[in-house]
């Protein structure tokens, strides 16, 4: 018996389900599909208030695609210090920042192309 993969569009909606739970702030999610030569088809950009906020949003968003998607990140960087958190779901890769990482660091304006959609929490 094969794991049924989940859709990109499943994975997107599980993702922006565990930042919504752990209150991330300004969450963006960039469509990278029409851009060559792009690592990924999607970013999910979200922001935290501290370290402590960080590393919570990046443990629900962990937890819930685990629970519901029996899936995990292929790659996660950036928990020790965690200014900014990166979670490789291959297709998806999440962006977790503090605010003034992600406004030093300005990944929107980097992939100015890509069609970015805000994404109100529910």
């Amino acid at each position: 018996m094969t794991k049924k993969q989940a859709s990109t569009d499943e994975l997107i909606s599980v993702i922006l389900k565990g930042i919504d739970d752990v209150k991330g702030e300004n969450i963006q999610l960039l469509d990278l599909r029409e851009i060559d030569n792009t690592v990924c088809d999607y970013f999910v950009i979200c922001s935290g208030n501290s370290n402590t906020q960080v590393n919570a949003i990046s443990g629900a968003i962990h937890k819930v695609v685990s629970k519901e998607l029996k899936d995990k990140p292929w790659h996660v960087e950036g928990t020790g210090n965690a200014e900014w958190v990166l979670m490789d779901y291959v297709n998806v890769v999440v962006h977790i920042f503090q605010k003034q990482v992600r406004e030093y660091y300005d990944i929107e304006s980097l992939w100015g192309d890509a069609k970015i959609t805000q994404i109100t929490p529910a």
